[in-house]
């Protein structure tokens, strides 16, 4: 079977590899890009993509981490009711320009039973929850102390 420029075209694209490596592939594999592609794997033909350096590479690289962050949520909670759902980048941005305003906020939460996590960007939760829960069960427990502390004076 003989592949037609378009095949070829798209296969050197996906692969990275020259037109008549492409070509050959496609030959061996009746046209079908997906066992093209499958063949110029075994034959460790398929290169990388070529990595970025300098500027453009930290450019792309914090384009990448942006995008993460903004996909990543700050979620706090009250009986199974959102009351702040942030992105990540929108609360870094609040931390920069007020830190104390920020960590006050959290500490209180923290201490008057909101539950703080941090959903990831398939909104699946994260290892860091783990620790967040544990943090939010010592404040309680601290809460609770001082609140009994408090009644016998």
């Amino acid at each position: 079977m003989s592949a037609n420029l378009e095949l070829i075209e798209m296969l050197r694209e996906k692969a990275r590899v020259s037109y008549e490596e492409a070509k050959e592939a496609l030959e061996k594999c009746n046209g079908d890009i997906v066992d093209a592609l499958i063949y110029l794997e075994k034959q460790d033909k398929i290169k990388p993509p070529p990595k970025e350096s300098g500027a453009a590479g930290f450019w792309a690289g914090l384009k990448r981490l942006v995008k993460k962050c903004h996909a990543t949520r700050l979620v706090i909670s009250k009986n199974n009711e959102n009351i702040v759902d942030l992105p990540l980048t929108v609360v870094i941005v609040i931390t920069v320009i007020a830190p104390p305003i920020t960590i006050a906020g959290l500490l209180v939460a923290l201490f008057t039973g909101y539950k703080i996590r941090i959903k990831g960007p398939s909104g699946d939760n994260l290892k860091i929850n783990q620790t967040l829960d544990q943090a939010s069960s010592a404040a309680s427990k601290v809460s609770e102390q001082v609140t009994d502390a408090l009644a016998k004076i």
